[in-house]
């Protein structure tokens, strides 16, 4: 009997141990930003939990700093200036991922030179109902409907005040803006956000193009639209900080309301400081998944090409003096060089990231680089609109 006993205690130690080094061994590996080990182990365990629940545990991770460091500084040929602010490259997390301001040191850590936090409403407000995010794995692509699920401008605001007060932190924090669902008047509701966060913003982004609120869209029709950037341009006049002002634009504008865009933001009275191109998509063409007809904006691969399409034409449109950030479907080095040589000065990502985890960054600035320096080019900023044909 004493015997079995100890048996089954050492079963026990050798399970314990062997658990222990399992452990040990895959939190190393996580740390170092194993390539494989996130590809092959780290990410698709990830898939095993609800998509929203698998966010918010990258958040965390993030937030906590449980994120490899990026390894050495950017090549030189990486850095980029825009807008009077220093990027040391130009890969950004969209917004979206950190909707509250808690990862951005994290973020940080991770490689990205900036971090887009939102979109931010001045009320908080739960979002839409669950479930809400789907992972459409056939087409490495990601289905939300979170409907601007957000905390609000007061304990997103501490957050970044916290951050931007940290000696160590040097990073650039753009803050994307939106409306309440239930506002009875949305250029108040960006009116407040520029208000409230001018004196932290490094930039602004104003988003009335997501899907999942009511109405949002209409916000970019030509009429709306101007009226809204004039009250925002008179509004950061009257501020005694300014940051450069920037508008999200849906990929699923018609020809025409391109045009009405390109048209508005070269005004004045109704000028932007850039454009976001591009937010996610309610089409579903060639789509293979099951959950293809979930409600919701789609991101990531299915959206690759077309954004750069829509990049290229808009830098055309506004003759090339209006900056861009391309997003949409960047996985490669590639597909972030494809959007900078067709107008885009700065690139971000967001599925990409949630496929593939940190080590992705990494793996784009390495790709990125060897393609600008293939192509002779000393800096990533002189391929921006290459492959455009403003003169």
């Amino acid at each position: 009997m004493a015997q079995r006993l100890g048996s089954k205690d050492k079963v026990k130690s050798l399970i314990t141990v062997t658990s222990s080094g399992i452990a040990l061994c895959s939190g190393i590996l996580l740390y170092q930003g194993s390539d494989k080990f996130f590809d092959q182990v780290a990410m698709p365990l990830s898939r095993l939990l609800d998509p929203e629940v698998a966010h918010n545990f990258a958040v965390k991770a993030a937030k906590w700093g449980f994120v490899p460091a990026q390894k050495g500084k950017d090549p030189v040929s990486l850095r980029t200036t825009l807008w009077g602010l220093k990027f040391d490259n130009p890969l950004g997390m969209a917004a979206g991922f950190d909707k509250q301001g808690e990862a951005i040191q994290g973020l940080h850590k991770v490689g990205f030179s900036f971090v887009e936090i939102g979109s931010v409403t001045p009320k908080p407000q739960a979002g839409n109902p669950k479930p809400r995010v789907f992972r459409l794995l056939e087409d490495t692509a990601v289905i939300n409907r979170y409907g601007f699920n957000s905390e609000g401008h007061e304990a997103v605001y501490h957050r970044v005040k916290e951050a931007k007060n940290d000696p160590n932190f040097s990073g650039i924090i753009g803050i994307n803006l939106g409306k309440n669902k239930l506002s009875e008047d949305a250029t108040q509701d960006y009116i407040e956000g520029l208000r409230r966060f001018s004196d932290l913003a490094d930039y602004f982004v104003i988003n009335v193009s997501s899907p999942n609120t009511p109405g949002l869209r209409n916000l970019q029709s030509k009429k709306n639209l101007e009226d809204l950037l004039t009250k925002l341009n008179d509004t950061r006049q009257s501020l005694e900080n300014q940051p450069p002002l920037l508008l999200k634009l849906a990929p699923d504008l018609s020809e025409n309301e391109r045009q009405n865009i390109a048209d508005v933001v070269r005004q004045s009275k109704s000028r932007v400081d850039g454009l976001v191109i591009s937010n996610t998509t309610v089409s579903r063409s060639g789509l293979k998944s099951e959950k293809k007809d979930e409600d919701g904006g789609l991101s990531g691969k299915p959206l690759t090409d077309s954004s750069t399409q829509i990049i290229a034409d808009m830098y055309r449109r506004t003759k090339g003096i209006v900056p861009i950030i391309g997003v949409g479907g960047i996985f490669t080095g590639s597909d972030a060089y494809d959007k900078i040589k067709a107008g885009a000065s700065l690139v971000q990502i967001y599925t990409s990231f949630i496929f593939h985890g940190p080590p992705v960054v990494a793996k784009i600035k390495k790709e990125l680089n060897d393609l600008v320096l293939k192509d002779g080019y000393s800096s990533v900023s002189q391929a921006v609109g290459k492959n455009s044909s403003v003169k």
